[in-house]
């Protein structure tokens, strides 16, 4: 292999592993940085309704468009591993994620978020909900 070859190989090598120890970092220093999670349980009153399900997920997925929701993931039950700490007994789960207090404040008066609990609080039984700011 002559020089050039050479340099160009571990050139290359040394972006590559470059790129690998950057994938395996964790992802806390990223630019999607909001301290305030919101984070919210359903218990449906038909937890075998794919009907009631869809409908509930449809309206949380409306909320995105409030601006103070910075992101938002809904979710259902996830099929993994059943171990005791698990508590997989709710339907639909909705995680939200705000840049202040004030953000999540202004959320829970916005009228998108009222006219959700108008449309979708008969489809649940049973709501818990998580407020968590980044420690």
């Amino acid at each position: 292999m002559n020089k050039a070859n050479r340099r160009k190989f571990i050139g290359t090598a040394a972006v590559l592993s470059l790129g690998t120890m950057a994938s395996a970092m964790p992802l806390t220093n990223t630019k999607d940085n909001y301290p305030v999670v919101h984070h919210v349980f359903f218990w449906l009153k038909n937890p075998n309704s794919t009907a009631d399900r869809d409908q509930l997920i449809a309206g949380l997925k409306k909320l995105s468009k409030i601006p103070t929701v910075r992101k938002i993931h809904v979710g259902i039950t996830a099929s993994t591993e059943k171990r005791d700490v698990i508590d997989s007994s709710w339907s639909v789960s909705e995680l939200m994620f705000f840049s202040d207090l004030e953000g999540q404040a202004t959320y829970q008066t916005h009228p998108i978020h009222l006219e959700f609990i108008k449309n979708c609080s008969h489809l649940w039984e049973k709501v818990v909900v998580y407020d968590i700011i980044e420690a």
